[in-house]
């Protein structure tokens, strides 16, 4: 019984911290929820604004639907959240020399991992092959 409570809560609490807006027609509401899920919250780092529940996320999702409200494009949108918040509030960041670390780090680390794998491989295979031959010195008791 305990259970069911908090979840209804926790459910309820979660409903009332993102709001509804008063939006134009459907395709407008889609247009916001397309844009809210390409932007990054500042503060929760692994969330889109769409799904945080910070306050600084709701301050933001006013601020797109104000400006979507005033006819600004959603380029000219993500163009005033960049320079308010740098690149960082982009889930895609475009590609040039400031983020290629970004985009084609992973794939390093993995070519970098596999040839530290191949290179122990080829150790223990070099060392087995000398481990098989045993060399008598005479000194056996």
């Amino acid at each position: 019984m305990l259970l069911a409570a908090s979840l209804l809560l926790g459910g309820f609490a979660h409903a009332q911290a993102i709001e509804p807006m008063p939006f134009k027609d459907h395709a407008q509401e889609l247009r916001f929820q397309h844009l809210t899920h390409q932007l990054r919250c500042p503060m929760c780092q692994n969330e889109t604004l769409a799904d945080s529940n910070a306050p600084i996320a709701r301050d933001l999702r006013n601020q797109i639907f104000r400006m979507m409200q005033q006819g600004r494009s959603d380029e000219e949108i993500k163009q005033y959240l960049v320079a308010r918040y740098s690149e960082f509030v982009l889930y895609d960041p475009p590609l040039k020399p400031g983020t290629w670390l970004l985009w084609f780090g992973p794939l390093l680390i993995l070519c970098g991992g596999t040839g530290v794998v191949l290179a122990a491989i080829r150790r223990r295979n070099r060392g087995d092959g000398a481990a098989e031959a045993p060399t008598d010195n005479g000194d056996d008791w």
